[in-house]
């Protein structure tokens, strides 16, 4: 019995010992001055513990403490309870190495917003790499303790061959994905927060794992693909070297408008605007349509494309209100000439042809247009 009491009290010291230690990390004196002390805390307080409870009772645990069978029972549980809460720990140990730098890189913007989101991405797929290789290394170890999975061991190796095979083409499409997950972190092609249209929508680049990629629409729906989605099939990346976006604005007006001062106005317009980045901008006559109306393109640059609609909408309703309001001459408006006028007006005979002639007399066309 005393046995199992130093036990006890072994166990419980070691919890004080790593509540203390959270205590210590957790003050002004550490915890403001040293960054890795916040994410160690809040990811491997409940790890610590438990691996502290169950490394302390594997310790001081004596095979003559419990009778017969039930003492390999014990030592063998507590052998695969110290393997797993070990894994579990150094798993979240390395996480919360990796937030730290992960923290950093989400604050980099301008320039270096690139190459910070680049790193992100690998940075996050091979800590999941990682931690699924641990867990299965784990996974390994466990077995092990048991005799019986030892003496399996040679059968298994022999045929290891033939069960990768048969694995290797029961999983195939899981390998590829994983594959094609790795392909993409590392060759740079798709980035977290990469703006994207796939399959003509919309969004952001919200997580990349392994297996699956999950795009975060601009109406808030979240698309999930499989990864190898995109290493099979075209997709637009507008943010693959930079940002910044060029947006367009069309509107169609008479002949009449003044091309000149809307062209005057949509500079002054942008250099108030504060989406604007300052460097591209124009205003061309883009087509002539059939029905009089002149087709205008307006061309502005953003920092991102989010920004770029936003400011192409303000730009549409500015340059619209400007026209209705200066020109209202010029608001879009369809022709139609009718040969059969008033004859008190002025020339209204000027033009007309002899089939519109014969319309405008009776039947067989031998009598003239009553004037």
């Amino acid at each position: 019995m005393s046995s199992w009491i130093i036990m006890v009290v072994s166990v419980a010291a070691a919890i004080v010992a790593v509540e203390a230690v959270r205590r210590v990390l957790r003050s002004r004196l550490i915890g403001e001055k040293w960054a890795l002390a916040g994410p160690v805390v809040s990811r491997c307080t409940w790890p610590g513990f438990a691996t502290a409870a169950v490394a302390t009772a594997y310790t001081v645990y004596e095979p003559g403490m419990a009778e017969g069978s039930v003492s390999q029972v014990i030592d063998r549980g507590l052998s695969v309870a110290m393997i797993g809460c070990a894994t579990w720990l150094v798993i979240q140990a390395a996480y919360a190495v990796t937030d730290v730098v992960l923290d950093r890189l989400v604050t980099v913007q301008g320039e270096g917003n690139r190459k910070a989101r680049r790193i992100r991405t690998q940075i996050t797929l091979v800590r999941r790499v990682a931690s699924a290789v641990i867990i299965v290394v784990a996974l390994g170890a466990m077995l092990f303790t048991f005799p019986q999975v030892r003496a399996l061991g040679a059968g298994l190796l022999a045929s290891a061959g033939i069960a990768g095979v048969v694995v290797g083409i029961a999983a195939q499409s899981t390998l590829g994905n994983l594959l094609a997950g790795l392909q993409l972190a590392f060759s740079d092609a798709l980035r977290l927060d990469d703006v994207v249209v796939v399959r003509g929508e919309w969004g952001r680049i919200e997580e990349l794992s392994l297996t699956y990629v999950v795009l975060r629409l601009w109406d808030e729906r979240r698309l999930v693909l499989p990864v190898s989605y995109f290493t099979a099939n075209p997709f637009e990346n507008w943010t693959r070297h930079s940002s910044r976006v060029i947006g367009h604005v069309f509107i169609r007006v008479d002949w009449s408008v003044p091309v000149e001062e809307l062209r005057a106005e949509l500079y002054r317009a942008l250099r108030a605007h504060p989406l604007w980045d300052q460097k591209d901008w124009t205003l061309q006559v883009t087509d002539t349509l059939p029905n009089g109306l002149l087709e205008l393109r307006a061309l502005m640059s953003a920092a991102d494309s989010a920004s770029a609609w936003d400011l192409k909408c303000d730009i549409r309703e500015h340059l619209v209100a400007f026209v209705r309001e200066r020109y209202p001459q010029a608001l879009p408006r369809f022709r139609v000439e009718n040969p059969l006028v008033p004859a008190t007006l002025p020339g209204a005979l000027t033009g007309l042809t002899a089939p519109a002639a014969r319309r405008s007399g009776d039947e067989d066309g031998d009598r003239p247009v009553p004037s």
